[in-house]
């Protein structure tokens, strides 16, 4: 099992300074370099304070400077919102700039919020395949001369430049869930990003037995899975209950933002009362505490040698859960210290 951080800003609150949370986002990426951690993550989302990265290689680019040793990975670049030409180009040149230390993770993109503002009309399913079009084009296009008429994109015959210092270019990886984006990855030769958000250890199952059924009728080489998990590794049961608490109110965040309903003012949604989280009986701390990769150091080990015996190959620390930066790096620094070391 190899292990990676996947972090953003997050700003809650309009007294927050983004110049300091930018530098508790680079303090957390450093302690994962530092830390032996694979790679880092960071993604793509607009006009949302809730998540603030509007563009990844512009993080990863920066990252490259503070880190030494770890891949820097979009988690996830929005295909919907790119050209494949200009995605490519900038893939390649961010590449070039880190040595060769970028990986790409691709979707579709997941807040109707961001698709209303920057591709007006466009739903999940079209997203889907405008990602489907474009994904397959990346390796091409860093090859050079590829030409193509598709649904969503034509253009004569394109090189991507620069060239990308990796040779085929890097490691492309795509977020999937329904079997049928697990066999568009799998029989693409690209690498496979799980989520299962809250939903637990049944959901960790079903994304792992997709992965495999769609390995299974495959002739090629077997791709690499990842699986994306909100993680706490706290110092006692108190701590983790308090990160249960934590958590419950991140999500009922996450779920206003996906269900785009309630007013955004200056990036930020809509403060949620106590007495409405309260009611939102699926995020309940209970539920967090039993579904999200949380516990003491001993628990979590156990979580993820089971996730290990399921077959994938790498676990990602979610770290975003408007937890104080002080409360995210002790929780990962023993996650560094008291997990990573029991996998060795």
């Amino acid at each position: 099992m190899e292990f990676s951080l996947f972090a953003h800003m997050e700003r809650l609150t309009p007294d927050q300074s983004h110049d300091v949370l930018y530098q508790e986002f680079i303090g957390l990426c450093q302690m994962a370099d530092q830390g032996g951690m694979r790679a880092i993550w960071t993604g793509e989302h607009h006009g949302m304070e809730f998540t603030i990265a509007p563009n990844p290689f512009l993080s990863i680019v920066d990252l490259a400077h503070h880190t030494k040793h770890v891949k820097l990975g979009t988690g996830t670049v929005v295909a919907p919102f790119w050209h494949p030409i200009k995605l490519a180009g900038e893939a390649a040149a961010t590449d070039l700039m880190t040595g060769g230390r970028l990986e790409m993770g691709i979707a579709r993109g997941a807040y109707s919020y961001e698709y209303e503002r920057l591709m007006p009309g466009m739903d999940a399913w079209e997203a889907g395949q405008r990602m489907r079009e474009t994904a397959p084009l990346l390796r091409p296009l860093w090859e050079g001369d590829c030409a193509h008429e598709g649904t969503f994109f034509n253009f004569p015959a394109t090189t991507a430049a620069p060239k990308p210092k990796q040779d085929g270019g890097p490691p492309i990886w795509i977020a999937a869930r329904d079997p049928n984006s697990f066999e568009f990855a799998v029989q693409n030769g690209f690498h496979v990003q799980v989520t299962p958000l809250w939903q637990g250890m049944e959901e960790v199952e079903t994304l792992a037995a997709r992965f495999d059924a769609a390995c299974s009728d495959h002739d090629g080489p077997r791709p690499k899975c990842m699986l994306l998990h909100h993680t706490y590794v706290g110092a006692d049961a108190a701590d983790v209950d308090h990160a249960a608490e934590e958590f419950s109110r991140f999500y009922n965040y996450f779920g206003a933002w996906f269900q785009n309903k309630r007013p955004v003012r200056q990036g930020l949604i809509e403060e949620i009362s106590t007495e409405d989280m309260v009611g939102n009986a699926m995020m309940a701390p209970a539920n967090m505490r039993r579904d999200l990769t949380m516990g003491t150091a001993d628990e979590v080990v156990d979580l993820i040698k089971r996730y290990e015996d399921l077959g994938y190959d790498e676990f990602s620390f979610w770290i975003d859960s408007g937890m104080s930066a002080e409360r995210k790096r002790a929780s990962l620094s023993r996650f560094i210290d008291d997990v990573m070391p029991r996998f060795q």
